[in-house]
């Protein structure tokens, strides 16, 4: 304490859980100011994740399919991650099996650029599939 008084600046406690405590002798305000910038850029390198929808309908043709194919494939090239769903309308949830077909097709198609994350499962009147990048 009487050598940070001497030198005009502050006694910092470091790590407060060492024993014995470890403390430095140092400007305090220029202490909390480098440990904010510390925190900002580690906070800066963590990458938000983004999820991207696709919906289809269990009857979903063939060109539809394709074109929402190719989005999927943007989607993921980007870096997304893709939420893939069949949406049951009324008495179409009859057809759950197309709906896990298309989806399954979809992942399969989808192999060479993304993982399955989840396989197909039925919410409600949603069956959902989720297909992260694969990582470069």
């Amino acid at each position: 304490m009487s050598l940070a008084q001497e030198f005009g600046l502050d006694l910092v406690e470091i790590s407060p859980k060492a024993t014995p405590p470890v403390c430095k002798i140092l400007e305090y305000k220029k202490f909390l100011y480098e440990q904010k910038k510390r925190e900002k850029a580690l906070k800066a390198k963590t990458s938000k994740i983004i999820i991207k929808e696709i919906r289809f309908g269990p009857n979903t043709d063939e060109h539809d399919y394709e074109f929402k194919k190719k989005h999927a494939e943007k989607f993921l090239k980007e870096g997304a991650k893709l939420k893939a769903f069949v949406f049951f309308k009324g008495r179409s949830i009859v057809f759950k099996e197309k709906g896990q077909i298309l989806l399954l097709r979809l992942a399969q198609d989808l192999e060479s650029i993304g993982k399955v994350e989840q396989m197909p499962v039925l919410e409600g009147k949603k069956m959902t599939i989720f297909i992260a990048p694969k990582k470069k």
